[in-house]
Formats: structure tokens, sequence, C-alpha cells
């Protein structure tokens, strides 16, 4: 089971956390976050070291963790997670002091600092835990989930993962508690997953173990078919494949972090996503079998905001072999990430989607790299398109019927929204849409509308 930072912040939720672990005695591993709010206190407090400005932020910390504290745990176990919780702030203290001394903060000092929400909160859970369940057992990620590169987004080292969890975890009814977000590389040096990488943790250790199921337990009842901040009728959907999940959540779906897909893919474990202040909910079921046939064609609308599309045209690419290749390695070279393409079949011209913040480095990358076919007019000038969003219509059964392309388009263009782009790949279980930013919730609507609204209303 994984705990997200809503479901961790308050007394009244780990006591909810306590009950379902109670209900559940097959659970041998619990991963959890930091406190909510208290990794975006981390990152302010990195910046602020170099300003020498910590000071505050540094206190808000530990009156946020000692306040928890002083209402989970009876008062006779209140001094040795305090001294643990002092000593943590002390660490980061020294740690912040010597940012502000050198003027530095370099991806190894900011993924120390960001470890200790993660650190602290699972220890103070672990002896709330302790309390209720004798056996229960802190293990820290970093002793084993190694990472062979990467300090903020590390690269997992599954072979040395795996088998540190075998020489680690006993096979009796112990209850682990592991902090999410955290690992450490062959050096022993502090790494991180990725923001969203407490999920990740959890699939990880899933993986490691064997487990028959995985349960992510958020704030909300599970993968809704549209962002309830922009539809009101959205719906839970109940089942899913991962090809779906994979989908949904790489194109803006927050309560999946993509990574998390992979180890349990490879695994075939179920993953439920559950409510932990509605744990009656059925959730949301995400396997790796195939599309219910009694469920809906599409199984959720999701969107990416700030996107750009890239344009690069020009009669000189028609029947030029290499010009798609040179245009993506330019792009990869500057480190940009493409998240669409859409090529015409004139070959006269292919659009890029991309991070919009990314935009003026991919405009300098392929101007650079088209340079000399630029100034003899066989390419135009760079275009670029901002301001835009990506919607992704998603859904295993969409390859099996005919005009579900069509729907989506007809109910766009009778309600005004111009589609700048279509991309739609050869599964056919996405079709990706690009139109105007300013468009956004008009779009998501009338689509959500057309797909998931009831097909009679009572006048």
């Amino acid at each position: 089971m994984k705990f997200g930072g809503s479901s961790v912040a308050t007394a009244s939720g780990l006591n909810r956390i306590k009950d379902i672990i109670l209900q559940n005695p097959k659970v041998k591993a619990i991963v959890v976050s930091a406190l909510k709010g208290c990794t975006n206190q981390l990152e302010q407090l990195g910046e602020e070291a170099l300003r020498g400005t910590f000071t505050a932020t540094l206190e808000a910390i530990k009156t946020l963790h000692l306040k928890l504290v002083e209402e989970l745990l009876p008062e006779e176990k209140h001094s040795d997670v305090i001294i643990f919780v002092q000593k943590k702030i002390n660490e980061l203290e020294t740690l912040c002091n010597s940012i502000q001394a050198l003027q530095e903060l370099s991806d190894r000092s900011r993924a120390r600092i960001l470890s200790y929400g993660e650190v602290l909160s699972s220890f103070i859970i672990t002896k709330f835990l302790e309390i209720h369940k004798s056996k229960t057992q802190l293990l820290d990620s970093r002793e084993v989930i190694k990472t062979s590169s990467g300090i903020l987004k590390g690269v997992v080292d599954y072979e040395q993962t795996n088998a540190n969890f075998k020489s680690r975890v006993e096979a009796d009814d112990m209850l682990y508690v592991l902090p999410g977000f955290i690992a450490s590389n062959a050096s022993g040096e502090t790494t991180l997953l990725g923001r969203g990488g407490s999920d990740y943790t959890a699939a990880i250790v899933a993986g490691a173990l064997e487990a028959s199921c995985l349960e992510i337990w958020s704030d909300v009842d599970g993968m809704l078919t549209a962002d309830p901040r922009v539809v009101k009728e959205v719906r839970t959907i109940k089942s899913m494949t991962y090809n779906e999940a994979f989908e949904l959540s790489h194109f803006g779906a927050k309560v999946l972090y993509p990574p998390t897909v992979r180890p349990l893919m490879q695994r075939q474990i179920p993953l439920y996503l559950k409510n932990t202040f509605n744990p009656e909910s059925e959730g949301t079921l995400i396997h790796t079998g195939e599309a219910d046939p009694d469920e809906d064609n599409i199984k959720g609308i999701s969107s990416l905001p700030n996107i750009a599309v890239i344009t690069l045209s020009g009669v000189g690419m028609v029947g030029v072999k290499g010009t798609s290749g040179r245009a993506f390695s330019a792009l990869d070279r500057a480190g940009v990430n493409v998240i669409l393409i859409t090529q015409s079949c004139s070959e006269h011209s292919i659009s890029i989607g991309i991070e919009r913040s990314e935009e003026v480095a991919a405009e300098n990358a392929l101007s650079e790299e088209f340079a000399s076919e630029i100034h003899r007019g066989l390419i135009n000038p760079i275009g670029v398109d901002n301001d835009l969003i990506i919607i992704a219509l998603v859904g295993e059964k969409m390859k099996e019927l005919t005009g579900m392309s069509g729907k989506a388009f007809g109910v766009l263009g009778e309600n005004g929204v111009n589609i700048r782009a279509i991309a739609q790949g050869s599964s056919e279980r996405n079709i990706s849409i690009v139109i105007d930013r300013k468009n956004q919730a008009k779009a998501i609507n009338v689509l959500h509308e057309r797909f998931f609204g009831e097909s009679t209303k009572t006048v």
C-alpha cells in the first residue's frame, strides 16, 4: 500500500490509515509520502539557503512535524520522536549553512534536502503504527532501492534493488514502512525518483516483493473520466488496462505517476487506486487483461497544458531522406522532449508538439540544423505556435469501432473549437488533438458530454 501526502497530513488521516492496514492483515509493506506541502517547503528551503534567508521556512517544517507528533502520539512516546525530528532539523540547518557559504546548490545538495520530507514522515508513522501493530519496522528505501545514474530523477538498478529486498525483507508477518521518493546510488549518495516518485517507489517495492497487488491511496476515489476542476459530471473509471492508464497519466491525469506503470506491467501486478477518506469506494482497478466489453469505449479524457508546436516545412523536404531523423536528433541534442508528432503525407511539413518552456531551445536547434536549407529557400523559417494544449481521448476499445475520430472532431467543430493538429497512433487507443488553450474548458466539456453523457434526456 502507498499513502500520499494528503492521507498522512493529519492525525485523523493517519488514524484512517491505521484502520485500513489493520483490516488488511496480508499487507506486507507500506510506502509513505512527505506530509502535505512539505516537499514544496523543502524546495523553497534550498533556494532560500543560497540567500541566507532560510530560518523561517526551516522553523515551519519543524513546527509542521512536531504538531503532528503532539496530536498523533501518546505523551510517553513523544521524547524519542521529538529528538529524531530535532536531529534532522539540525542536519538541514547545517546543510543550508554550507549551501550559503559555498553559494552553490548542486543536484546532490538539492536531493539531500528534498529527502528529509519522507525521512521525517516515515519515522513518525512507524512509531505510530508500532503502538497498534507490534511487528512494524522502518526500512529506509535508500538501503534497498539503488539507482545506476541520475540524481534528481534516478534510473533504478532493478537487479540490485530486487536482490536487496530479498536479503532484507523477512517472510513472516512483519509490516515494513518505507519512505517514498528516495533512493541511493552505488556511492551511497541520496538520489530521488522524480516528483511523484512515491508511487514509483511503491511499484518498485511491489515488484521486488512479487506482491499480489498494489494499492495507491490518495484523496480521490480513483481515476476519473476527466479533470473534476474542468468537468462537473465526471465519473470514476471502474477498471482499465495498463496501456490505457499509461496513456492517461502521460497526458496529464495526476492520479498516477507514469513510471509507476512499468514495474507493475512487467510483473503483471494489478493496481488499485483507492481513497483514504472513502475506503468503501471500489476505486479503480488497473490490470493487464483485456478491456471489459461492457465498459465505455473511451475510458477518459486528459489534457496537457502549456504546449508549443514547432513546424518544419518547405519544398526541400519532399522526397529527401533523413530529414525527420535530423530534426529529432537536433532536438535530442538540445534536450527537448517530443510529446507529439504529425507529418503530412506529401512530406512537405512536420509538426512537433513540445512543452512551451522548451520552445526557444527547439527553435534554435532546428534553425541551426537546417540553416543551409533555410538560407537557400528550400525550407521555411521554423514556425512556432504556442499557448496551445493537447487533449487526449484514451480507450483500448476505440480501435474496434469506426467513427470515433469523426465524433470527436464533429462535436468540436459544432462548438466552434478549431483543431490545430491531430495525432493518432497505430494502436488506435489514443487520439491526440491540439487546440488553443483558451478553448480548453469548452472542448473537454463538450467531448465529455458527447462520450460520457446520458444518451437520453428528460425535457
